[in-house]
């Protein structure tokens, strides 16, 4: 049996290397785990950083309070063999991701981190957190001695696999098993070709990939000879077939190793698609996304605002729900388009009854953007140097807007100009709602002189290794911590 504090160090390690690949995939991220080494111990958690604060009722009632479960743990006591290894699946705690497994060597535990709004799947982001749970059960069936140390070096660097894992699940799940469509070879291929330009252009267009049994189900408009299949792993010269089938509705077909040829139509049951957008795109099963990538490497976001703090703003105005919710359409309509296409710009949402005053160009009368040729309009002047001044009766009241104000103390030099004009304008107008969109930085949503939707400054985890904790004593603690700050 392993001693407390071997077992502290390898939650440490894992708990950090998960952490900080979560974080190059997902944006900041934090990993917690409620976990008992052997099936008689009481629940113990490590959350060094409050990832699980506001949780404590629903952990105690599934913990603490519910037998069946201390009856379910102690059934890993009758595990043979190392890595016999029970999967427990995502509790779907509001806000989280969370995953785990019971087996010989830890009676059970259970990992959680953020369910980022911009995810395009939480599928990846299992698969990372079930790996964590294997490497931890794999150190701690080590003897000190045996300890290599390398698994949250491992963690870190998982992105490809937890990508590459969860395909092959679904994969496994809609075709059976060992089907000759091998799935890392093709996601190192996707990568490579992201990174390739063709006559200074980046890569635009479709790549489906098939199984070779389904290769004779799609109706192709060019098939290439059997004897002159281009190479897969040729990335300039997919580059240059991609062309093809850009703005088309034509897809490139491979099978994994060799471009069968050019397609279109109908498609078969399964199939894995790269989309290139240009400097990034996205990898999906048919046509539900799976990641992003971008800069050489997979991400999970859709790369599309979700902008859930507008929508919170909205609920909690004045508003009626109806015109909230075509105000909100309206805005992630505008942030999306501008987002796809690569530029910046800003959107005033003006809540007041009487406009505020902006200095800017005014139509005549004000553009209704419940229309959609309107919204076309309005899409094409986010491009003018200047806001939009969207108001509360549906309508643009002007474009190409200066926003002015007063010197903050928190503005960010770095951040340019729209950031801090934005910060300055909110805090001189009530009732205002400021949406900045920068091409390098995340959507910004700003009120009150104040970016409501920026990242918590969590601190840093210490160097030193961190003391996991009764659950238990946990919720105590929590929950008294809580009482004292009301």
């Amino acid at each position: 049996m392993a001693d407390s504090n071997f077992i502290r160090k390898c939650i440490n390690d894992t708990g950090e290397g998960l952490r900080d690949g979560l974080s190059h995939y997902s944006g900041a991220s934090r990993v917690a785990v409620i976990y008992r080494v052997q099936p008689e111990d009481p629940p113990s958690i490590f959350d060094p950083q409050h990832l699980l604060r506001g949780h404590e009722p629903i952990l105690k009632e599934l913990y603490l309070d519910r037998a069946e479960w201390q009856a379910k743990t102690a059934l890993s006591e009758y595990m043979k063999g190392f890595g016999h290894f029970i999967p427990e699946k995502n509790l779907h705690l509001a806000g989280l991701v969370s995953y785990g497994s019971r087996s010989r060597e830890v009676a059970y535990q259970m990992w959680f981190t953020e369910h980022h709004p911009d995810v395009c799947s939480v599928g990846p982001t299992e698969r990372w957190l079930e790996y964590a749970a294997w490497r931890l059960s794999h150190d701690l069936a080590n003897s000190t001695e045996l300890y290599t140390g390398i698994s949250g070096s491992f963690l870190r660097e998982y992105a490809t696999h937890a990508v590459r894992d969860y395909i092959v699940d679904q994969m496994n799940i809609h075709l059976g098993w060992d089907t000759p469509l091998r799935i890392f070879p093709i996601l190192d291929a996707v990568l490579s070709i992201s990174k390739t330009r063709e006559e200074h252009a980046w890569p635009r267009g479709r790549l489906v990939f098939v199984e070779r049994g389904s290769i004779e189900e799609l109706d192709y408009v060019i098939r290439f000879p059997a004897n002159e299949l281009p190479i897969l792993a040729n990335f300039k010269h997919v580059c240059k077939l991609l062309q093809a089938v850009e703005s088309a509705p034509r897809v490139l077909v491979s099978d994994g190793i060799f471009i069968i040829g050019i397609a279109e139509g109908a498609v078969p049951a399964f199939y894995l698609v790269a989309d290139f957008f240009g400097q990034y795109g996205y990898v999906s099963i048919k046509e539900e996304a799976v990641c992003s990538f971008s800069d050489g490497s997979f991400k999970s976001t859709t790369r599309r605002a979700k902008l859930v703090q507008v929508e919170e703003a909205l609920l909690e105005s004045e508003l009626d729900n109806e015109t909230g919710s075509q105000l909100y359409r309206i805005v992630l309509q505008l942030v999306h388009h501008a987002q796809a296409n690569r530029f910046g710009c800003t959107l005033v949402v003006d809540l007041n009854w009487t406009p505020v005053t902006i200095a800017g160009h005014k139509p005549d009368d004000p553009i209704d953007l419940t229309s959609p040729n309107s919204i076309e309009l309005a899409q094409s002047l986010c491009r003018v140097d200047g806001a939009l001044h969207i108001c509360r009766d549906l309508k643009l009241h002007g474009f190409a807007c200066l926003l002015d104000g007063l010197k903050l103390e928190n503005e960010d030099r770095s951040r340019g100009a729209r950031f801090n004009s934005a910060l300055r304008f909110t805090k001189a107008n009530a009732n205002i709602i400021v949406v900045v969109v920068s091409i390098d930085h995340p959507v910004s949503v700003i009120q009150q002189g104040v970016e409501i939707n920026a990242q918590c400054g969590w601190s840093p985890l210490p160097t030193s290794v961190m003391e996991p904790q009764l659950l238990e004593d946990w919720i105590h603690s929590t929950v008294h911590d809580a009482n004292v700050e009301e």
